[in-house]
This record gives structure tokens, sequence and C-alpha cells, in this order.
């Protein structure tokens, strides 16, 4: 059981993941915007944040140097609200399970990132890896534009948010040279916060937080899908080959999948299916062994 446990436990945060969709909606049907929603996954993941912080993680709550906050500057606004902002919308904008299949092309993105900017080798599984994500994002999109679920917009945005997804990935490499996983992540969505609310100016609708279901879904948004899903995949990651836990988090657009299906009445044509697979596929690929990867939690923490 010790052995499969730290398995379990990436497939759990990831499944978490999976149903962040069920926030979202509840959140955009009572009236939020995209941006206002990507505010209160912030404001409420600091909270608990804070609240894990000062228990477990006091020492690393703060900063080195001042100049570091160009690090968090980048992962909170660069990567976090872009991500966040383009995937809410393409949720609003097409189907989750299209949105979740959309943000899956973040490996590709890393990959041709990672060649331009850390100067990381362009290896053959690599090359592989841009080219099943362009296909599938061709069968997704190209061939099913005349669908009511595919709108030019939703293409746009959920292309946006695999290169939200990537930049994390970049911006949070550097970072993590000086701090601790927990660290980046408090810092990114304090940084998020305190630009997305004078931004949305959340305030305004501070009333509706007085309605029991708007509370709920906010409290569940920054909780669930969030902080617990981290923590559930982070302490899983600590005993798994990153590469490892990258191919069983692929158990998010699965969950995300059954979900838009059950809750939501939502469907996929093959052709969608066959591209989903070359997507997800692609995740596979871009993990498979080669030289042993040094581990970071950050790149898998996205959302």
């Amino acid at each position: 059981m010790k052995r499969i446990l730290p398995f379990i436990m990436i497939a759990a945060g990831a499944s978490l993941w999976g149903i962040i969709g069920l926030f979202v909606k509840g959140l955009a049907s009572a009236g939020f915007t995209s941006m206002e929603i990507v505010a209160i996954r912030a404001v409420f993941a600091v909270l608990f944040l804070l609240l894990i912080g000062f228990v477990h993680y006091r020492k690393e709550m703060k900063l080195h140097a001042v100049g570091d906050v160009r690090y968090f500057l980048g992962t909170g606004i660069c990567s976090i609200v872009l991500f966040n902002f383009c995937y809410f919308t393409t949720m609003s904008e097409m189907s989750i399970s299209m949105a979740v299949i959309f943000l899956y092309t973040a490996p590709a993105f890393v990959t041709i990132l990672s060649f331009m900017f850390l100067k990381e080798k362009m290896t053959i599984n690599k090359i592989i890896v841009v080219i099943m994500t362009m296909a599938g994002c061709i069968l997704i999109a190209g061939l099913a534009l005349g669908e009511s679920q595919i709108t030019i917009l939703g293409i746009i945005t959920g292309l946006g948010s695999g290169i939200g997804y990537a930049l994390y990935t970049i911006f949070g490499k550097f970072a993590l040279n000086r701090y601790s996983p927990f660290a980046v992540t408090f810092f990114t969505f304090v940084i998020a916060a305190a630009v997305l609310i004078p931004i949305t100016s959340l305030w305004e609708k501070i009333t509706l937080f007085r309605q029991t279901d708007v509370l709920l879904l906010s409290v569940g948004l920054g909780l669930i899908p969030t902080v617990l899903a981290y923590i559930l995949y982070t302490k899983g990651l600590e005993k798994t080959e990153g590469s490892t836990a990258a191919v069983i988090s692929t158990v998010e657009p699965v969950v995300a999948t059954i979900m838009g299906i059950l809750l939501f009445n939502e469907s996929l044509v093959w052709l969608q299916v066959v591209g989903a697979l070359f997507i997800v596929g692609s995740v596979v690929v871009v993990n498979l062994p080669q030289k042993k990867r040094k581990r970071y939690a950050i790149d898998e923490f996205t959302q």
C-alpha cells in the first residue's frame, strides 16, 4: 500500500484539478466574469495558503530580496492571471472537456519556450510532442468549427491557457533556484490577488458573497482544486519520478470529460476524441525515459 500511495495522491490531486469546471460554471452563472473568477480563486487560495504557511512554513513566507519580486510577477501575472483567465473563458465558450484538452497543449509550448529561453536541447521526443499537439488541435478545432460547441474565441483562449500554463514552468524554474515550491506558490498567488482585486473591482460585487451558494463555490474553488490539489500532488511527487507523475496526471482531462458529460450533458464527436488522444498522448511521449530529469514540483502545478 505504501508503494502505491504516492500514485493515489497524484491521481487524487489531478482529479481535483479536473473538477474545477464545476466551480467555474457555478460562479459564472451567479454573475461573475472570467477575470473576476480568477480573482476569487487567487484571493481564497491566498487565505488558505496563509493559514497553512503560519502553521508549517513560516520561515518560507519571506522574500530573500526585494528584487526577487520579478520572479513572482512572472508566475503571478504572466502565467496565473493569463492562464486562469483564458482557461475560464474557454469553459464559458466551449465545453469543460474541450477546455481541459486545450490546456494540455502546455507540454508542447513548454518544449518550444524551454528551447528558446532555457537553452534546453530539442530531442526527437520533444519534436514528436509538438507535432502530436498540433495534429490534436487541428482535429479538435479545424475539423469541428461547424459545431456549436467550438468557437474561434474558445480556440484562441484555449491555446492561451496552454501558453499561460507553460509560462508558469519557465518562470517557476528560475524562482525555484531560490525558493521552495510552497514559497513560489504562495508569492505567486499573493501577486496575482494583489493585481486582480483592483483591476476587477471585485468589492463591487461583495453583496453576492452573502449568498450561501456563491460563498461555498468561492471557498471550494480556492480550497479543493487549488490548495488541496496542490498539497496532494506535491506529497505524492516527493516519492515519485516527475515523468511518472506527469503521466498519471493525465487523469485530469478524463475526470473533466466525465464530469462534463454527466453534469452538463456535454459530448465529444469521434474526431475530437482522436484529437484529445493525440494531445494527452503527447504528455506521455514527452515523459518517456531519456536522461534522468530533476524533479520540479512547480512544473506540474497549475492550476
